[in-house]
């Protein structure tokens, strides 16, 4: 949830303790711009700091919209100060959280030309403080949130195997967790698959496996479990999307949806 003390953290990192370059008297309108194309997202975070400041805000696109160069996203009315205080703020939430959507709907687009029903979903790599805002983008760009954090489905990873064994991991796991709460279990064999799914995983994530591998783990999964919902994972770049999409996976999740996804270039100009 974006909250004002969020925000009031954001406007005093970038001000500091002195401004007098955004000083200036009067009311101004001003219009966030497209420079390149891309999906749009990050609005309601810049609407809230505008508005934060008193400032109105107008919104003639939605988070998810496809925009072209020259586009105007947002558009404001109000203090010259205000607004210029907050511009800068608002073009890197903004920015970021388009970038984000953008590279989500590449991912999208590359996994549908092979397979409509294969989810992109992006991971817990995401920002400190701005997991929100990253998460929402992904949506916009027609991807899926995964967990929203550890508490949403418990996840058996290689360091639990080791501790405890697979099936005792999965037991210990199943008998801490709500009735409601999913379990996926991580593999990185494909053989382990099948031993995963047989042990009551409810999703099973094929880690660091190339196509061929996940191919030959989702055929072995399916031939004792049909209903487990197999996940592909690990160092996906958005180019490898159509090869894993082909392999009979339900998910490709990427980190770098949010780690490592361009700014979408956008600027803002008041008059």
């Amino acid at each position: 949830m974006l909250t004002d003390s969020k925000i009031e953290s954001w406007l005093r990192e970038d001000l500091g303790h002195h401004d007098v370059t955004n000083a200036v008297p009067g009311v101004t309108e001003g219009r966030l711009l497209a420079n390149e194309a891309g999906v749009v997202a990050g609005l309601d975070a810049a609407r809230a700091v505008f508005e934060y400041l008193g400032v109105d805000v107008e919104t003639p696109v939605e988070p998810g919209d496809w925009i072209e160069a020259g586009d105007v996203v947002l558009r404001t009315d109000g203090p010259a100060r205000e607004t210029l205080r907050g511009e800068r703020v608002a073009v890197n939430v903004a920015g970021h959280a388009s970038g984000i959507a953008t590279k989500t709907r590449r991912a999208v687009d590359a996994a549908r030309e092979v397979e409509d029903s294969v989810r992109i979903a992006c991971t817990r790599k995401t920002t400190p403080g701005l997991r929100g805002i990253e998460k929402r983008a992904v949506v916009a760009g027609g991807g899926d949130t995964h967990r929203l954090d550890l508490s949403h489905m418990v996840m058996v990873k290689d360091n639990h195997v080791a501790e405890m064994g697979l099936p005792g991991a999965i037991e210990h796991f199943r008998k801490q967790a709500s009735f409601t709460t999913k379990i996926e279990v991580e593999v990185e064999s494909p053989d382990d698959a099948p031993r995963a799914a047989e042990a009551g995983a409810d999703i099973v994530l094929l880690d660091n496996m190339d196509p061929e591998m996940t191919a030959r783990a989702v055929g072995l999964l399916r031939d004792v479990e049909s209903d487990v919902l197999a996940e592909a994972s690990g160092g996906i770049t958005v180019d490898d999307v159509p090869a894993y999409a082909a392999t009979g996976v339900d998910v490709v999740s990427m980190g770098s949806l949010t780690h490592s996804a361009a700014t979408l270039d956008l600027s803002f100009r008041t008059g």
